[in-house]
């Protein structure tokens, strides 16, 4: 595991530093470092490693969003109202429909399964947009009008709404019935995510102030109470609907809040760790990418993508109707919402294993997915900040 560890690290920052030289995202060297150093290509990682690779992700994820919730300014998110309500679901939904309606045509395959296969790419990735959002908070892109907070809150939720309906599709062709109370999932889970990370941000803010100890003490409690809310989601989940993602997000953003010079202090902590976090969540995905079925997706594949894409960039113009944002800053949240990764990596490959006649070819289309939008996308959103937003 070790020598994994240290080739993971090594290899993919290596890959990654060589990408930025050429004026590419770096996760798209550290995504092909995954793919080669992964078990379809060389084989060169560890079993261990790959089968806590599901874990590892998600604490890179933990990271990254902790970060997000700290560097968030909860007036801004306030001020951005409507359209980062609007930008959990409808784009989404859209993505859904275009899917819906190119899928059965493009890969002859059903309705239904082209339902399950538009919940699997219409997630957007939050390990890309995230800390893109981040750094143009941080230079003060596009501040005055919201626009990184309406995308990091509606790409935050939006793999939550996604996530469930995923649940239902899959269920009704497994022979369920699709029951009333599992869209009320939905809302009720966002809900207490946010309450729950509202109350233990607080908390910590409490605690912070009465007990003295160093920022990194800090990170590690934060972390900590992190992984159990994680932990509670699996665990009771099916008893109490949970996003225990929003909750760490919320956390971060109640410490902001109450104590905005801890977390700023904080933050630029998380931000450290998101150097190592970050090459190990890309590499990790990359391994997951079976390019076998890369190869026989073929041109359809490529072309439902992008055909989807039409429709979840229409979802989020929609959004923006009736906003004060100019033609360029609705064409940067239109671009900023296409990458995917981290959610196709991780449920992708669950038809397959449920032994649905759609699984392999959702497999498929996820990877595609990955290795298009991912690089694409964060390379768009690099290229065209500073032209179509104001600083």
């Amino acid at each position: 595991m070790l020598f994994s560890i240290a080739l993971i690290f090594i290899v993919g920052m290596l890959s990654g530093w060589l990408c930025k030289k050429i004026h590419l995202p770096s996760l798209l060297g550290m995504l092909l470092t995954g793919i080669i150093l992964g078990p379809y290509v060389l084989n060169l990682l560890d079993t261990s490693i790959l089968n806590i690779s599901s874990e590892l992700r998600r604490i890179a994820l933990i990271i990254i969003l902790t970060r997000a919730g700290l560097s968030l300014n909860m007036k801004d998110l306030i001020k951005v109202g409507r359209p980062a309500i609007l930008m959990c679901f409808v784009p989404a939904c859209l993505e859904i429909a275009g899917m819906i309606l190119l899928a059965p045509y493009i890969l002859d395959i059903s309705i239904l399964d082209a339902a399950i296969l538009g919940t699997v790419i219409a997630a957007v990735s939050p390990a890309v947009i995230v800390p893109k959002m981040i750094k143009l908070m941080d230079e003060g892109y596009g501040n005055n009008k919201g626009i990184p907070q309406m995308i990091l809150a509606g790409a935050s939720v939006d793999d939550v709404f996604v996530i469930v309906m995923f649940s239902a599709f899959t269920g009704l062709a497994q022979g369920n019935a699709i029951s009333f109370t599992s869209f009320i999932k939905i809302p009720v889970s966002i809900l207490i995510g946010v309450l729950a990370g509202a109350a233990v941000g607080y908390l910590l803010n409490l605690y912070f102030k009465k007990i003295h100890m160093r920022d990194t003490v800090k990170v590690i409690v934060i972390l900590s109470i992190a992984f159990i809310l994680v932990t509670a989601e699996d665990r009771f989940s099916s008893i109490i609907p949970f996003a225990a993602l929003i909750a760490v997000m919320f956390t971060g953003i109640m410490l902001q809040f109450k104590r905005p010079v801890v977390a700023d202090r904080l933050s630029l902590k998380f931000n450290k760790l998101w150097v190592a976090a970050e090459t190990v969540l890309f590499v990790l995905v990359g391994a997951t990418v079976n390019i076998s079925y890369a190869k026989t997706a073929g041109i359809k594949a490529i072309i439902l993508i992008f055909g989807v894409l039409i429709f979840r960039m229409a979802g989020v113009f929609i959004c923006l109707i009736k906003t004060n944002l100019s033609a360029n800053e609705k064409l940067f949240c239109m671009i900023a919402y296409t990458p995917k990764a981290t959610v196709q990596a991780a449920i992708g490959g669950i038809p397959l294993a449920m032994g649905l006649s759609c699984g392999n070819i959702v497999l498929t289309v996820a990877v595609m997915a990955i290795i298009i939008t991912a690089p694409l996308g964060a390379f768009a959103i690099e290229a065209c900040f500073r032209r179509l937003l104001s600083k």
